[in-house]
């Protein structure tokens, strides 16, 4: 068997993983150098603060926006700027990480403006669940929503070959299963749990959802696909 002694041993992701994933780490680089003081001056460490105000999405607005029937653009970008902003560095590594993996993996089926369309719709259709649905006036920051629209792709992928070679298809909810108990574990274990659930579970409905749309053959293959079960 000949060998490629000059492949590469990490296959390189695709350009619309990197397009999601390199924004989240600069502006949280920055957000975190400048808390350290380490750029930017004294100002700096109210960053992250700023941020929050500026970018998190919010119940609140959307609830005097729906009142008011009133929906500015510098309100409206929240639904898509709060992805960009998390709590800290730790918040933003494990978004980063799976982005980078449920980004590969869907990314090898969907076309790049499809995954594109999955993860922005994932994250407006989780804060607008959010707003709407979680009962809380906690702002809401960080990109786990479309992350769990990643996964409804990924989902969807399985659902589909469970279904072509006549497996369960149930079982393609296992991550997701996984991924929520998970949390509810972790918020249980280390209090602090809040109702992100509520967006995530949003985003990944719409992730999974979406999928029907934009895969591959478009919504007649979907329509061919939900006959065979």
């Amino acid at each position: 068997m000949d060998l490629d002694h000059n492949a590469s041993p990490v296959h390189p992701l695709p350009w619309v993983v990197w397009v999601l994933a390199l924004p989240i780490a600069l502006i949280e680089i920055g957000l975190s150098l400048g808390g350290y003081g380490l750029i930017g001056g004294p100002q700096a460490v109210g960053w992250r603060l700023q941020a929050y105000q500026d970018f998190a999405f919010s119940p609140q607005i959307l609830q005097a926006m729906i009142a008011q029937n009133y929906f500015p653009a510098s309100q409206m970008i929240r639904f898509v700027s709060y992805i960009f902003v998390h709590g800290g560095p730790t918040h933003a590594v494990f978004v980063v990480v799976f982005i980078l993996a449920m980004g590969k993996y869907v990314s090898e089926v969907f076309r790049p403006w499809a995954v594109l369309v999955m993860f922005f719709g994932s994250g407006i259709v989780g804060a607008l669940v959010y707003g709407l649905f979680a009962q809380t006036q906690m702002a809401l920051i960080g990109g786990y929503p479309p992350v769990y629209g990643l996964i409804g792709g990924f989902t969807f992928i399985l659902w589909v070959r469970l279904g072509e070679g006549g497996g369960n298809r149930m079982g393609a909810f296992s991550l997701i299963a996984f991924f929520l108990g998970f949390q509810l574990l972790f918020g249980l274990l280390f209090g602090g749990q809040g109702r992100e659930w509520v967006a995530d579970l949003g985003g990944f409905a719409a992730g999974f959802g979406l999928s029907f749309l934009v895969c591959p053959g478009g919504p007649q293959r979907a329509l061919a696909l939900i006959r065979k079960r």
